[in-house]
């Protein structure tokens, strides 16, 4: 029968740290857009939903960098679902993440598994690891819940055994979701029935993506013959030069003289999101030499396919070595997601929800040979094992388990969902988000929701998140207008667009407040972002001032006090540098205790201090003792520009992370 238990899986981690207390609001750097030549030759459902509602800002998610590159042997809950045919292992504490998925009668891994936990800036909102299956809820880009807990407990399977479910509260787009593991005897397949709940009296944009780590040394199958390519090559000769941001319908499996089906042959980064046609079953699988490997397939409504690959370049091979351990193996994803793209976002009516089954499980079919020939065995053997039929009963033999209520609990998530629920009085069976799951961060909002006012913290703490909805943001405009009060409203008129009334209330708050630096901070990204540059540096420099003197007397090595530091010294020293004002970035730079200045993203800033000083020769140096940026963003070519400035000679390996020809 099938079981469910706890384990300990235990493999090098790096620390995640403490969540960046500023509240993030920067927009987005949105990469996922498209360019204005390539919408008339869309589809219109497709034109219609890359438009809708993409994401502007993190809020009230807080940034999550707070995380090393120092492994050490680490104990990570883990819960497994097991019957005699596969054993999934999932971890609840890392948003659910399904981190190996093993075929019992053949004792082969269908997944690519991670053998350490190492965090990386790949999350919309920073710390997110590579391996197994994620499940990203919110907007384009790896969820928020990357590397947070899910609520988790038994259920009654329809087959009258039990499934492992996860559920959760999506911040971004305030939504809860839920995720049913079900293993039927003798199944070689991992059925997943997933749910997402819009209970708001509005729609509301959303988004899924179930990304499937896999080795990277296959062949990836999909029922498709063309595929959309965002980042097309631009060059000379066809030699490419650059990547240019435009969206291009190319053809599978080979294109520009490259069968681009198998991961390997690709030397740079790329994204092919498969056309699907409509009448042809939604599967994806990744195969080896062998012909043995994984398949993922659905329920029509999830109808999206995807290939990612990291490329053999040098980038794309330093970023597989990066979120592992060097010889441990690449990978590549394989995906499956509500629409076409990532570019693109579903409109989910008020008071309704989508759902949708999904099945996980080995395939043996030869990749070899011509597209047509290859698709249709690997469909004839799909076929056989898992008949298209088998996987619409599934889902209607699971539907009406959705809503029933879970029995023993095993793991517990966060209490937003818990807030939310008390706020709005909503009854959402299946998913409970019980009152005991309140903590910590919670308990100002509950307060403001039963008393009418956010208490005020002690010891000159961080005023912590901000919540921005339009409730809680109504809540705000009504309560005593305090310093933190204002604080609080100008985030959630930020959010809300309202910019001019964000910096009033920030503007208001500040001529009563004690603690200055919170709302301080707040009035330099306004002035960053409306071009007030010099005004910008004058703030940071004001409220870093203001940070320190409140500080004193904060408990040596105090982990809070440490994070606000190096992350309002971080923003300050690059406001100050913008504007020339070395010295005052200087003086900011030797107030940051010893620990945060060794950390590699501080001693990149002492480079860039070094050489707006003059001090090319000791900024060099900094390169010869081989920092690491523990949350370098894909992408970021900060280290590049900097290298460029100090020496003529090429970008060392080691910090060569740029994943296009010619650039970032």
């Amino acid at each position: 029968m099938t079981t469910i238990r706890r384990e300990v899986l235990t493999l090098p981690a790096a620390a995640l740290g403490p969540d960046n207390p500023l509240p993030p609001l920067r927009p987005l750097d949105e990469a996922h857009r498209i360019d204005d030549r390539d919408r008339a030759d869309l589809p219109r459902d497709m034109a219609r939903q890359v438009d809708y509602a993409p994401l502007r800002s993190l809020l009230p998610a807080q940034v999550r960098d707070g995380y090393d590159r120092k492994r050490a042997p680490s104990g990570l809950d883990a819960l497994v679902i097991e019957n005699d045919r596969l054993r999934a292992t999932v971890l609840p504490a890392l948003g659910g993440r399904i981190a190996s998925l093993r075929h019992k009668p053949t004792d082969r891994e269908l997944l690519y598994v991670n053998p350490v936990l190492q965090p990386a800036n790949f999350a919309l909102n920073g710390a997110w690891f590579s391996g197994g299956i994620e499940w990203n809820i919110g907007a384009t880009g790896h969820t928020t819940l990357s590397c947070s807990p899910v609520h988790a407990a038994r259920v009654p399977a329809p087959d009258g055994g039990q499934m492992l479910r996860l559920w959760e509260w999506e911040r971004l787009r305030d939504l809860p979701f839920q995720v049913d593991l079900w293993l039927p005897d003798g199944s070689d397949f991992l059925y997943v029935g997933a749910r997402i709940r819009n209970p708001h009296e509005r729609p509301v944009p959303t988004y899924w993506w179930s990304n499937i780590a896999v080795p990277e040394d296959r062949r990836v199958l999909a029922p498709a013959d063309e595929a959309w390519l965002p980042h097309c090559p631009k060059g000379v000769g066809g030699t490419p030069i650059a990547y240019e941001r435009r969206l291009r319908r190319v053809p599978v499996p080979e294109y520009d003289g490259v069968d681009r089906t198998y991961p390997l042959n690709s030397t740079y980064a790329a994204d092919y999101f498969y056309e699907v046609p409509d009448d042809r079953r939604r599967w994806i699988a990744a195969l080896d030499a062998d012909g043995h490997g994984l398949v993922q397939t659905s329920t029509d409504l999830l109808r999206g396919r995807k290939l990612f690959v990291w490329g053999t370049g040098p980038g794309g091979r330093r970023w597989q070595e990066w979120l592992t351990e060097p010889g441990t193996g690449g990978y590549c994803e394989i995906q499956a997601g509500l629409v076409r793209t990532q570019l693109e976002h579903v409109k989910l009516e008020a008071e309704s929800e989508v759902s949708w089954l999904e099945a996980y499980g080995p395939l043996d079919a030869s990749p070899d040979g011509d597209w047509p020939t290859v698709l249709r065995r690997a469909e004839d053997r799909l076929a056989a094992a898992l008949p298209r039929a088998d996987v619409d009963a599934a889902y209607d033999a699971w539907r009406p388990y959705a809503d029933t209520e879970p029995g023993e609990r095993l793991a517990t998530g966060s209490g937003w969902g818990a807030l939310e629920v008390l706020r709005a009085g909503w009854k959402l069976p299946g998913t409970p988000f019980d009152e005991d799951t309140l903590g910590a961060p919670q308990r100002p909002w509950l307060h403001l929701l039963r008393a009418g006012s956010l208490p005020e913290p002690e010891h000159h703490e961080p005023p912590g998140g901000t919540l921005v909805a339009r409730p809680w943001r109504d809540m705000l405009e009504t309560t005593a207008a305090t310093p933190l009060a204002e604080y609080h409203l100008g985030v959630a008129q930020w959010h809300g667009d309202d910019r001019a009334q964000a910096v009033r209330s920030w503007e208001r708050g500040l001529k009563s407040a004690v603690d200055r630096w919170p709302l301080l901070r707040c009035l330099a990204v306004a002035d960053q972002e409306d071009g007030h540059r010099e005004r910008a540096a004058d703030r940071y420099a004001e409220a870093f001032d203001d940070l320190c003197a409140r500080r004193t007397g904060a408990a040596e090595g105090d982990e809070g006090w440490a994070a606000v530091a190096a992350a309002l010294g971080r923003e300050a020293i690059g406001a100050l540098l913008a504007v020339g004002r070395t010295a005052d970035a200087r003086t900011v730079w030797e107030r940051l205790d010893a620990a945060t200045r060794a950390r590699g993203r501080f001693r990149l800033a002492e480079g860039e201090l070094l050489a707006a000083e003059g001090r090319h020769e000791q900024a060099r140096a900094v390169f010869d003792e081989n920092f690491e940026v523990a949350d370098l963003r894909e992408g970021a070519d900060s280290i590049g520009l900097l290298w460029a400035r100090l020496d003529d000679a090429p970008l060392p390996a080691r910090y060569d992370f740029r994943m296009w020809p010619g650039g970032e």
